[in-house]
């Protein structure tokens, strides 16, 4: 199955991604707006009343310097998902450079000149107008410059709480392991903050009185373009939809709702960390998520019948090269201990512990294996190290602490953990360039987004997952040198869910029934 090229990817794609860049931008911009609006007199009054300088500029500080991604999950709880909680993220990362650059601007202005103001009989509003801000205008906007291209940049995570913008494509390449996709994602962006960069260096060498004849009509152009961004996001769907990255673009995902069932819901793109409790506190009606995670229970969650089975079930199973095996001989039989020990509700009740009881996958391993009689003290031998990977979600972090429980009681060797990895990309390429020795993976991610066969070979593989694993084995010891060990015992495949009371009122018991109810309306 030959590789597309990333420009047929481009011609394919360029209506999403027009679409995604004026997201970009209407993001940027709005934020930027804002943060011009406030950040402008905040400079000012703190150039007026040196005292609040060191307080203002400490606060800009501390809020800069919280993690991006952080900041937007603290934003979730107070403004839920969407722009909004986008859009207050970017205006206080843009804060900082536009606040410290007016306030350096004013103060810096020579004292000679604003002397001379005065003797002229300029009062304080005249001298601020006339003098001041003329003269540290190209101070102002260079800082105005650095925010613009920081909220670019910081723009591309909005993806996160379902926010839209070239995000989407990067988080959905990671997830899919499509470099034409983060590419798609990348290079738009980078563009649209040198092109932003080199606009705002245009006006910053212009005299005041130039940027003066312009500085109205730069507020309406933000705001327009932060208007069709607003627009183009509202939805007027019946049921709000939002989709994980992965899911959007497999065939066990979207592609197949759409090309199966013919089901387009117009989805938006959503962290699946934030997922379930979107559709919980009804800020989305239908959602993507897995048939074992813990969360369903924990927000009485419904999950719609697959009745034409497009969502066939898949094992987890640990994922190492033959050449690893041969390093740690002992290694294969250890892993192997847990071949048959879970099941789906199981895992499921281990997911909800984590997801909803909040308990830590130390404290979660310990008593699974305990509960299986299979944990023994640490060894706490000095043997080779041996590194284990996890993916970014809650059973990943579960099953790499009970795989390091295991090792350490049964084996020499030292165990150090790389968790929260990111997607498929990330923990298999790093797997591949020996930055890890194993993580858990599944047989259908291993067959869709990893070695990507024809659709014929999919449909005749996909009957069971017997017949899954057994492929996905054989064409990875020949393509990669990996092995999949022995399967732990559940399936975990994806699943389409609603919130049980709006399932049981709308009677949807299956995706059939969701597409017969969205076509009525």
């Amino acid at each position: 199955m030959s590789e597309q090229s990333f420009w047929q990817f481009i011609t394919e794609q360029h209506e999403k991604l027009l679409v995604q860049a004026v997201q970009h931008l209407g993001l940027t911009f709005l934020s930027l707006f804002l943060a011009i609006m406030i950040g402008l007199p905040l400079g000012i009054l703190i150039a007026r009343k040196r005292k609040l300088s060191g307080s203002v500029l400490g606060i800009a500080g501390i809020l800069q310097t919280i993690p991006s991604i952080a900041l937007l999950g603290f934003m979730i709880p107070v403004f839920g998902i969407g722009a909004t909680p986008a859009i207050v993220a970017l205006l206080i990362y843009a804060l900082l450079p536009i606040i410290r650059n007016t306030y350096t601007g004013i103060t810096e202005v020579d004292p000679a000149v604003t002397e001379a103001a005065k003797a002229m009989g300029m009062n304080r509003k005249q001298m601020l107008f006339k003098v001041e801000l003329p003269l540290a205008m190209p101070v102002i906007i260079a800082g105005i410059r650095t925010a613009a291209v920081i909220n670019v940049g910081v723009a591309t995570l909005a993806s996160f709480v379902a926010a839209g913008g070239l995000g989407e494509f990067i988080f959905g390449g990671i997830s899919l392991n499509s470099t034409n996709m983060i590419l798609a994602g990348a290079i738009p962006a980078a563009v649209l903050a040198v092109l932003l960069d080199q606009t705002i260096a245009v006006l910053q060498k212009l005299s005041y009185r130039s940027v003066n004849k312009i500085i109205y009509s730069i507020p309406v152009i933000l705001i327009i373009i932060g208007g069709v961004y607003l627009l183009g996001s509202a939805s007027d769907h019946k049921l709000k939809a939002g989709f994980t990255p992965e899911f959007m673009g497999r065939q066990d995902g979207d592609l197949g709702l759409r090309s199966v069932y013919g089901l387009n819901v117009h989805p938006l793109v959503v962290s699946d960390a934030i997922m379930y409790k979107a559709a919980y506190e009804k800020e989305l009606d239908l959602i993507s998520g897995y048939s074992t995670d813990g969360r369903i229970k924990a927000f009485d969650l419904y999950v719609l019948n697959d009745d034409k089975k497009i969502f066939p079930p898949y094992f987890a199973a640990p994922i190492i090269k033959t050449k690893t095996l041969e390093k740690f001989p002992e290694l294969e039989k250890t892993l192997n201990l847990l071949s048959g020990k879970f099941n789906d509700s199981l895992m499921t009740d281990l997911n909800y512990k984590a997801d909803y009881l909040k308990q830590t996958p130390e404290k979660i391993a310990r008593g699974f294996l305990m509960n299986m009689n299979l944990y023994k003290n640490p060894r706490k031998g000095n043997s080779q190290t041996i590194k284990i990977g996890s993916k970014i979600f809650g059973e990943q972090y579960i099953l790499a602490e009970i795989y390091r429980m295991l090792i350490e009681g049964y084996t020499d060797y030292r165990v150090e953990t790389k968790t929260g990895l990111g997607g498929t990309k990330i923990c298999f390429d790093a797997l591949m360039n020996d930055a890890i020795d194993f993580y858990p993976e599944y047989t259908g991610t291993g067959l869709l987004v990893l070695l990507k066969p024809s659709a014929k070979t999919i449909e005749e593989v996909s009957k069971s997952p017997e017949k899954t694993f057994e492929y996905v084995n054989t064409e990875f010891r020949k393509q990669y040198g990996i092995q999949w060990l022995k399967p732990l015992g559940f399936n975990n495949a994806y699943a389409l869910m609603m919130r049980r009371k709006q399932a049981q009122e709308l009677t949807i018991k299956n995706i059939s029934d969701l597409k017969n109810y969205l076509d009525s309306k």
